[in-house]
């Protein structure tokens, strides 16, 4: 049954809906115009339509159209320069260099213009042996951008009749995403989980939910019309992103040590039930997504109440029976009812006047999403070796075209410099260890797609069914293009196999041809990454450690308002939450490119791994400190609690001091201030005291775990952590 949902969810989801739209307008011109014995004329169309369909990257709809026209005009130009010079194999060499650079640059705005950009390059690989009349010239342009155009029809079409259906479909992602993400939280309470593992990969699935949610994000507040319309569908959507939001906060607080709570607890058989529990709270997630995902009206499938009052029955059984501390447990079900709450509000949504509903973050919209335009500063300052953007660009330019002439130089085919050049372009990316995983997936894919393949062109002889395959390839594949890599080459190969069956030439030959430029195309692009300005993600670290911990002392700030009673913004503590968020899935992130680097440039990952999961840690232990406090009531804060926030601020402070080429934070001092009286009075206010106590050792132990992790001067540190304790 799981199974089955999966498998309808894909084809609801959005990954689909992509591969449709480009399958739709690649192919529809081909199959009209082979109807009317033109099928020339089609496979202009269907370029133009398949160039502007990739680079027809999810957002609001103002920022697709921008990057498709953007798209269509940057292939056009390309086009008339590359056919100006590709007469001349010293000319087109400069050329190729000089658009290889710029358009690869193109990555300082954003991902959208990176992709355009890798559009007009391989526009110019396209036709970089072509030779054409003028009368060849103007058709290719005028049947080019009526394909542009066509394509644009087709996508815009899906989005006029359903306007949120985008959103719609990033959102359900998002909430499977959180799902799977409990899951793994879910496993801490099992004896039998390798807890370092484990932790690992919830810092990898962190990293998936906030990439979902940012283009969650992206695609509701970046749109004036799901903010401000009054439309049911519009209004639900932000309420539910919200309230997912705020229930990933929820997954992310730690009451207690794990590794604690098992050694304590496992005797009594209490965590098997705290387990199921919580996995049976991410079954629910799933429903609610794929719901969602399939435009049903969400409709509960299990009620909780019952289960959390046998897991407080469980507590009391351990009261009675051993002389054990249950507040962390009574805690732990306490937060699985804030996620019911929050779960059962998403599920009413749908049954109310979503409008009639109003939240500060929809008011406060704009402030949650990056914007990034064409800034031409940008671009200038990245002109710089520190920039890994711009190595990237030099590495394409150098390889691009030193490759193009060699190849020329040893007499290789017109059609052998494409592939070679084409598979360069898709494999090379700016990081060692993105070019290393590409370059797999590539080859892998190529070798198991051309079995595939020529298994089929063996076997089938009929014209019709091998169309119907070709479409169906092509569907698979493109649908597949933005989530599995590999299994979209697989896919690509018999359709491009296929294709190359219906015009006479011997396929096995080509096919044989395309596997060998595969692998030197491969080849070449892994060693460049070697040699040729070399982008290691280690000599990351230091920057991205600054920044997670400058991240986590302004996210302290907001819980140190709570303890004094000063007001609390909404907004401005849910920026602090997401800007932690993007902080730690950057360190995650770095971190993972980093494990796929050369073992002689991975001297510390032990220590960056102890770094990593110190501060996942810590900030689950900030997070669910804000939110007991925060929903807490008759709670008395005593001066020795905040003195023990007093103190862990200003070790996370002192230590971001060391960062000496960083401009620190401003003065702590006036973000804790002042001194309380009041007394710790009950069993809540003792909870927060042990958090507060394992905040602090945790402070004192991250000068040591950082320096380690970017191998800094022990002295440095050591002076600094005697101010520090002193």
């Amino acid at each position: 049954m799981k199974q089955s949902k999966e498998i309808k969810s894909f084809f609801y989801g959005q990954y689909f809906a992509e591969g449709l739209r480009i399958t739709i307008g690649s192919i529809i011109p081909v199959l009209v115009c082979a109807l009317i014995d033109q099928l020339f004329v089609g496979t202009l169309i269907s370029l133009g339509a398949l160039l502007i369909g990739l680079s027809d990257t999810p957002g609001p709809p103002h920022h697709r159209r921008t990057g498709m026209l953007a798209c269509l005009g940057v292939c056009l130009v390309t086009f008339l320069l590359t056919i100006l010079v590709n007469a001349s194999i010293v000319f087109m060499g400069v050329v190729l260099a000089l658009v290889s650079f710029l358009y690869s640059m193109f990555g300082v705005f954003n991902a959208r213009a990176a992709t355009v950009g890798a559009m007009g390059i391989l526009m110019m690989l396209i036709h970089i042996e072509g030779e054409y009349t003028l009368k060849e010239e103007l058709q290719f342009i005028m049947f080019f951008t009526i394909g542009a155009v066509w394509y644009m029809i087709v996508s815009f079409s899906f989005n006029q009749i359903q306007p949120y259906r985008l959103a719609q479909q990033e959102l359900a992602e998002s909430i499977r995403h959180v799902a799977e993400f409990l899951r793994l939280r879910a496993n801490f309470y099992s004896a039998k989980t390798n807890y370092d593992e484990n932790y690992l990969k919830v810092i990898d699935k962190q990293i998936e939910v906030h990439k979902h949610q940012e283009n969650v994000r992206e695609l509701l507040f970046h749109s004036k019309r799901s903010v401000k319309d009054t439309t049911k569908l519009g209004r639900l959507l932000i309420l539910i992103f919200n309230d997912i939001v705020d229930l990933f906060e929820q997954t992310m607080t730690t009451y207690y040590d794990y590794d604690a709570i098992r050694k304590m607890f496992n005797d009594t058989g209490v965590l098997h039930h705290f387990r199921y529990v919580v996995v049976k709270l991410t079954h629910e997630l799933d429903h609610f997504a794929y719901q969602l995902n399939a435009n049903k009206m969400p409709t509960p499938m299990h009620d909780f109440t019952k289960d959390i009052e046998h897991l407080r029955l469980k507590v009391e059984q351990i009261d009675r029976n051993y002389e054990r501390n249950t507040i962390p447990l009574k805690k732990v079900i306490v937060n699985i009812r804030k996620m019911t709450i929050l779960l059962n509000n998403m599920y009413n949504y749908s049954q109310v006047n979503a409008s009639s509903i109003v939240k500060e973050e929809i008011d406060d919209a704009s402030k949650f999403i990056q914007t990034s335009h064409i800034d031409w500063k940008s671009f200038k300052s990245n002109l710089s070796r520190d920039s890994s953007i711009f190595r990237h660009a030099v590495r394409m330019a150098v390889v691009m075209t030193g490759t193009y002439i060699g190849l020329h130089l040893l007499n290789f085919s017109d059609k052998g410099i494409f592939w070679v050049l084409l598979t360069i372009l898709v494999i090379l990316k700016p990081g060692f260890g993105l070019t290393k995983e590409r370059n797999v997936q590539r080859l892998m894919g190529t070798v198991i797609g051309g079995i595939i393949g020529a298994l089929i062109l063996i076997t089938i002889q009929n014209q019709i069914v091998l169309f119907a395959l070709l479409i169906l390839f092509f569907l698979i594949a493109y649908s597949l293009f933005r989530i599995n890599y590999i299994m979209f080459v697989v896919f690509l190969t018999p359709y491009v196999l296929i294709m190359i069956s219906f015009t006479g030439v011997n396929t096995f030959e080509m096919a044989k041809e395309r596997v060998f430029d595969t692998f030197l195309g491969g080849m070449l692009a892994f060693l460049s990454s070697y040699v040729v300005f070399p982008n290691w993600e280690s000599s990351k670290i230091k920057e991205t450690i600054y920044k997670l911990l400058t991240a986590n002392f302004v996210y302290l700030e907001q819980v140190a308002k709570m303890f004094t009673d000063e007001p609390i913004n909404v907004t401005e503590y849910k920026l602090a939450r997401k800007e932690l968020y993007i902080a730690s899935a950057n360190m995650g992130s770095t971190f993972q490119r980093m494990l796929t680097e050369p073992k002689w440039r991975q001297k510390n990952t032990k220590d960056v791994n102890r770094f990593v999961i110190l501060n996942h840690v810590f900030f689950s232990y900030s997070a669910s400190l804000f939110t007991e406090i925060d929903k807490a009531s008759n709670l008395h804060i005593s001066n020795n609690q905040y003195d023990l926030l007093k103190k862990t601020a200003f070790n996370l402070y002192r230590l971001i001091q060391t960062f000496s080429e960083y401009d620190a934070p401003e003065d702590w001092t006036s973000k804790f201030q002042g001194a309380l009286d009041e007394d710790e009075n009950h069993e809540d206010s003792k909870l927060i005291t042990e958090q507060l106590q394992f905040l602090r050792k945790i402070s004192t132990d991250l000068p040591k775990a950082t320096e380690d992790a970017v191998k800094r001067d022990s002295i440095k540190f050591d002076k600094e952590m005697e101010v520090t304790h002193a």
